[in-house]
């Protein structure tokens, strides 16, 4: 499943997967890696500065992370240009979500917080209960 959003001519598209052979059930360690892919459909050049990531568990316990640039880079992205990564998220409960925000800098200096859409992190160790 892809998720997406768009602020002021940024894209950004993320595809949440489960680490199965990284999980351990038994132990309530369960892993997610997720791939961003960020398109500067504008008519600058935008860097990505900072991270903030808001991330839930089944329980509702919210962890949040902030921090410079995203897998050690800040990278610079031009105009029509993308920029992709991979990174994981490790909760202690077989589902939850995340969402956030990059802190970004046009060509003309101006900062522009950048939604990242929230998406969903499932795994087959779920169990969905309807009352």
């Amino acid at each position: 499943m892809e998720f997406s959003a768009t602020t002021r001519m940024v894209h950004i598209t993320v595809q949440p997967f489960f680490l199965e052979q990284e999980s351990d059930p038994q132990k309530n360690a369960f892993m997610w890696a997720y791939h961003i892919r960020i398109h500067n459909s504008g008519f600058e050049p935008i860097q990505l500065l900072s991270r903030y990531w808001k991330i839930t568990d089944a329980l509702g316990r919210v962890q949040e992370v902030r921090g410079e640039g995203v897998v050690g880079e800040q990278p610079l992205i031009s105009p029509g240009g993308f920029y992709e990564y991979t990174s994981g998220v490790p909760l202690q409960t077989p589902s939850g979500f995340m969402g956030g925000s990059y802190e970004m800098i046009s060509g003309n200096g101006e900062r522009l917080e950048v939604t990242v859409p929230t998406f969903s992190l499932d795994s087959p160790f779920d169990v969905h209960c309807v009352n």
